[in-house]
């Protein structure tokens, strides 16, 4: 099968779009026909090495968590799936091989949801990874519910984008930090207010809308940002850091329930995303579509921050 991959961790120049055999298909697993797959932060900093300590690996290595394409098999045992459906699914697997940036990715059929019909493949391709990520943060772990303020950092971003629109489904009032330039962009995802990520005077800022502090914080970004999110979420609240676990101290100070996120597969909850995306309840993240050859410069442009929503790769 065609497959991008790569033998050993660096940059993106390792990254090859070559011939390698077809992924086994197990017992209770689905094997789909890859149409489309997701870039996400996470192919990269995988690539780089960031967690080698930490994710069980083997080479070649085959990126991406994000697949949309149509079932190909089926494992002994799996029900409700048949050949020819359209499904996607998030492909985090518990040793870091087999991704979907390649023709055929098989999966555990509890990680794979159909594809609502009203949806394509590169739009299906943009939700399981950053749609689960928001909402495993705000609806399984922050129980976010009207009337709640839920702070989002990097709101552009892939996560970000659909974390407003799950949020203010929900019935919160979102607060969305972005750069100017994407500040409409975000506002027509469904935030309330839009603030300069690199002002000076953000946590003033976000205080200034929520003057007791608010009530959840998705964080996308880490470093100085999680270090602002503990002097602007209130007393008992929650904070949710995709990039680094939060300080214990800081987070029993203010009696806040914290913790590090890392996607989990889930089928169920990937369908309930899809749904309130194809319904239009929650907004669809802009997409831009490279093909599967060009995978290098996707990694490039999403090292760079240069990627507004979701960047898709197509593979025919």
């Amino acid at each position: 099968m065609k497959a991008a991959y790569y033998a050993r961790f660096g940059g993106a120049e390792l990254l090859n779009v070559g011939e390698l055999p077809e992924p086994p298909l197990a017992a209770g697993d689905v094997l789909i026909r890859v149409r489309a797959a997701g870039v996400n932060r996470l192919d990269w900093k995988i690539r780089q090495g960031a967690f080698k300590s930490t994710l069980p690996y083997a080479f070649p290595i085959i990126p991406g968590w994000d697949a949309a394409g149509e079932v190909a098999a089926v494992g002994e045992g799996v029900t409700g799936l048949s050949k020819g459906m359209r499904v996607m699914a998030c492909t985090r697997q518990p040793v870091v091989q087999w991704g979907a940036c390649a023709e055929y990715v098989a999966v555990p059929a509890s990680s794979v949801a159909q594809t609502p019909q009203s949806l394509d493949d590169p739009q299906a391709a943009a939700l399981p990874v950053a749609g689960l990520t928001a909402w495993q943060a705000l609806v399984e772990f922050a129980r976010v519910e009207a009337g709640q303020t839920v702070l989002v950092h990097g709101a552009a971003g892939g996560v970000g984008s659909l974390a407003v629109g799950i949020a203010r489904q929900r019935g919160a009032t979102v607060i969305g930090t972005a750069s100017p330039d994407q500040a409409d962009y975000v506002r027509a995802l469904g935030a309330d207010a839009v603030l300069d990520d690199a002002a000076p005077d953000l946590a003033a800022a976000i205080l200034a809308r929520a003057a007791d502090g608010v009530d959840v914080v998705l964080d996308t970004v880490g470093g100085e940002t999680l270090v602002l999110s503990y002097g602007v979420v209130k007393p008992g609240g929650t904070l949710v850091s995709l990039v680094e676990q939060p300080d214990l101290d800081q987070c029993a100070h203010k009696d806040l329930s914290a913790r590090q996120l890392l996607v989990r597969p889930d089928g169920g909850q990937l369908a309930e995303v899809a749904a309130l995306v194809a319904s239009g309840a929650v907004p669809l993240p802009e997409i831009q579509t490279l093909p599967l050859e060009r995978i290098a410069e996707a990694h490039r442009l999403s090292e760079a921050g240069q990627v507004r929503g979701k960047l898709v790769l197509t593979i025919s």
